[in-house]
């Protein structure tokens, strides 16, 4: 570790003030012994690291927390606390107040390297909550909360927790705007006898204002401004100049500065400009902080999922959208399915994938009457579940965005933007300190607008800004129109893409409108129901195009089915085992080629023939080739054979690579080599057979046809219907692009032209103060009426939701 203690003994871990009984490792001063174990713990581990990140200071685990959380064990309280466990691994979320900084997030993302038992971590620092993912035979809930208390973050666990409710809003700014307000307007009241003179009787009166002006800027400074202070300070300590050294140095020469007159009787200061200074700063906050709150509420709670789920009503099925399932509905899951709320098993054996939730991919059996929490995926057959909890979207969104899935991509607005406001604060000090000096020895009070003015119009907010409402609103835009994207950072990568890959069956193709045919021996009605049994176990779209076409049912049970993606489905049911699937799967001799799609069936050691498919592909689909054509260049990935090679080189042009009988090995090579070659590239899928080439391109797209089979893999979902407007979506991508960048024009020169102003003395600094939350608010107008203008106003595809 690096960083040493300096001579003023400061903690090690914390930065605070060692006291008499500090506690001494080797060289290094701790305050107390938490700080000790804590730096310990780190050093242990190799984690050292943590206090070099942005130079900021650890946190002071105060008190003995051994046995403080002993509670948590109670059965009762886990259930109520707990997002999943499987008897094996947990999940829990909890809210952590202390947590004020980066190096707070590294330190808990980091936790499964400090003690055993933790599998994964991930906080989210607007709500200062984290998500731990920890193994029941090593840590029990209780542990957890003790070792988070002891790193310094003592987790806040009361009723509204246990009773699902929504924790209670912080309103600290809202007080502290309240408290700015209404000092702005009474100041300015008091201020009356300065702005018109002396000549009238009010003016006696002048000193007695002034004081108390003073006494009511001492609030504003202390509460209302005291976030730009604390922030200030706790970079400086640490040599890190952040965004908020310029703001509070204003305001504390603003104060001082007016102190000095009002006491020595010169002048009446500067309260008005103080108070109003403050005023303003924190209503520019709070529209930042409700504009954000917009935003992730209507990606966080309304997102609504082109998928479905089969409800089973009166013997019926029938797929309905997972907002509309309710508690004690039943549900029929499939191979490939995810569960959508926590539910109960009814029906058959589930062999559960909580990859989704856990990151762990070994599957769990459960039997009948065991909890089956949201998020899995079935990898056996059928089942049937009743609903216990209501569907949470959130909780899908939040899944879907789990960082185990997340692709190491950072986008380049964001670093461009960490690039500007690494060295803006510092060139802004630079400016207003020349200007200061050059105007001091021309007159002192305008040196002292000048230098608070140019500190508090020189705002990079506006600037950082621009790329997030630009591409948070074009997100929601396209989940408006059946485009739905796991992050506003994949519309970046759409901007750039340069090829396009697509798969055939369940992209291209619709099955709903196939026409089927089976060539060989007469099969018996046991044999139809045996295989429409079958099939109907699988989630694949030629699965459930021939269990559709059968639609007989069969009392016999399905037993040890298997899915082998990519090639087909074996089972046993009725005495009789069955592989269903391509040719070399169930061992068929193929001779001469065909224009259809073919799945053979083997019952025992016999051949019985196969369903020939007429494929339908999707309405439409020839003109969005040709559109793409023009600016892509485009591919076909197909598991099937080249029977259909004559049909889609008529769609795609003799000049587009057709690549039949792909594995899904073999689509994921594909797609790396692609981008080996320099290639960005956009795959998309039915995300049943292409997950991994969906995962290593650029931006992986899964085709939903009212299916609940979105993978964690993909970027992003298209409903079906939404599939012509493709082209369009990639241009209002690149226009986004486009708009970012304007938006960055805007706020330089916004910057400029208020710096030019400051610099020169024309400029007040209460004029300043509010001119930076209009530039923010400007930014933020300009980037979501430009992105509204380039989507336009068209009508909401079928089966979206207003609500997106």
């Amino acid at each position: 570790m690096s960083k040493t203690v300096s001579e003023a003994v400061e903690c090690a871990h914390c930065g605070a003030e060692c006291r008499e009984d500090e506690v001494v490792l080797q060289d290094l001063h701790f305050c107390c012994t938490g700080c000790r174990t804590v730096y310990e713990l780190l050093s242990e581990n190799d984690l050292c690291d943590y206090y070099e990140l942005e130079e900021l200071s650890g946190i002071a685990p105060k008190g003995a927390f051994k046995g403080s959380y002993d509670y948590l064990n109670d059965e009762g309280i886990q259930d109520r606390l707990l997002e999943f466990t499987d008897g094996q691994t947990a999940v829990v979320r909890l809210y952590l107040p202390a947590i004020h900084c980066s190096s707070c997030i590294w330190l808990l993302e980091h936790m499964d390297r400090l003690t055993p038992g933790i599998l994964h971590s991930e906080v989210n620092f607007p709500k200062k909550e984290i998500r731990v993912t920890y193994q029941l035979e090593k840590q029990s809930l209780s542990q957890v909360a003790e070792f988070l208390a002891m790193l310094g973050y003592p987790p806040n666990i009361n009723l509204s927790d246990l009773d699902g409710g929504e924790r209670k809003q912080n309103r600290t700014l809202i007080y502290q705007l309240g408290i700015a307000a209404f000092a702005f307007g009474n100041v300015m009241l008091l201020a009356l006898p300065e702005y018109f003179g002396t000549d009238v009787w009010l003016a006696r009166y002048a000193p007695f204002f002034r004081y108390i002006m003073m006494i009511l800027s001492i609030p504003v400074i202390l509460y209302s401004a005291r976030d730009y202070f604390r922030s200030a300070w706790s970079g400086l300590r640490q040599r890190y100049i952040n965004i908020d050294v310029p703001i509070a140095l204003g305001i504390s020469v603003l104060f001082i500065r007016s102190s000095y007159e009002v006491l020595s009787g010169i002048a009446p200061g500067y309260f008005d400009s103080l108070t109003g200074l403050v005023f303003f700063l924190l209503l520019g906050r709070v529209f930042q902080a409700k504009t954000y709150e917009h935003l992730s509420f209507e990606r966080d709670y309304r997102s609504y999922f082109p998928v479905a789920v089969t409800r089973l009503r009166g013997g019926t099925e029938a797929s309905v959208a997972i907002n509309e399932l309710e508690v004690g509905d039943r549900i029929v899951i499939r191979h490939g399915e995810m569960v959508p709320a926590d539910s109960r098993l009814i029906v058959g054996t589930a062999l559960i994938d909580n990859s989704f939730v856990t990151g762990e991919s070994d599957p769990v059996t459960y039997e009948t009457g065991q909890r089956i929490y949201a998020g899995g995926t079935q990898k056996g057959g059928v089942i049937e579940l009743t609903i216990e909890k209501p569907v949470s979207q959130s909780y899908l969104t939040e899944l879907w965005n789990n960082d185990i899935f997340r692709k190491e991509k950072e986008g380049r607005f964001q670093n461009l933007t960490n690039r500007i406001s690494a060295w803006f604060t510092a060139v802004v000090l630079v400016i207003a300190g020349v200007s200061t000096f050059y105007w001091w020895g021309i007159d002192q009070r305008t040196a002292l607008h000048v230098f608070t003015a140019v500190l508090i119009v020189a705002c990079p907010c506006a600037l950082a800004l621009s790329a997030p409402f630009a591409l948070g609103n074009m997100l929601r835009l396209f989940g408006r129109r059946g485009f739905y994207l796991k992050s506003a950072e994949v519309i970046e990568r759409l901007a750039s893409l340069t090829s396009l890959v697509f798969d055939k069956t369940g992209t291209l193709t619709e099955s709903a409108h196939s026409q089927l045919e089976f060539i060989g021996d007469t099969l018996a009605e046991v044999q139809e129901a045996s295989m429409a049994a079958l099939f109907r176990q699988s989630n694949h779209p030629l699965s459930r195009l021939i269990s559709d076409h059968l639609d007989r049912r069969s009392g016999e049970r399905v037993i040890e089915f298997e899915e082998h993606t990519g090639k087909g489905i074996r089972g046993n049911i009725g005495g009789h085992s069955y592989l269903l699937g391509s040719a070399s799967f169930v061992g068929a001799e193929t001779s001469g080629s065909s224009n259809q799609t073919r799945v053979y069936v083997r019952e025992d050691d016999r051949l019985l023939g196969y369903f020939l498919i007429k494929n339908q592909y999707r309405p439409g689909v020839s003109g969005l080739i040709q559109r793409l054509k023009e600016r892509f260049k485009l591919q076909v990935l197909s598991g099937d054979r080249s029977g259909e090679a004559s049909t889609l080189k008529a769609i795609f042009g003799a000049d587009v690579p057709l690549l039949f009988e792909q594995s899904p090995t073999d689509k994921l090579e594909y797609v790396r080599s692609q981008q080996e070659e320099g290639a960005r590239v956009l795959m998309i899928g039915d995300g049943l057979n292409d997950a991994g080439a969906l995962q290593q391109s650029d931006v992986g797209v899964s085709l939903s046809e009212n299916i609940n089979t979105f993978s964690p893999s993909c970027d992003g979902i298209l409903a079906a219907e939404s599939l012509e407007e493709f082209p369009e979506f990639l241009h209002w991508a690149r226009k986004t692009v486009r708009i970012i960048y304007a938006s960055f024009a805007l706020s330089f020169a916004y910057n400029l032209v208020g710096m030019y102003f400051a610099v020169t003395g024309q400029l007040s600094p209460i004029v300043a103060a509010i001119l930076m939350p209009l530039s923010s608010i400007t930014v933020v107008f300009f980037a979501t009426a430009g992105t509204n203008l380039a989507v336009g106003q068209k009508p909401a595809p079928r089966g979206a939701s207003d609500k997106s």
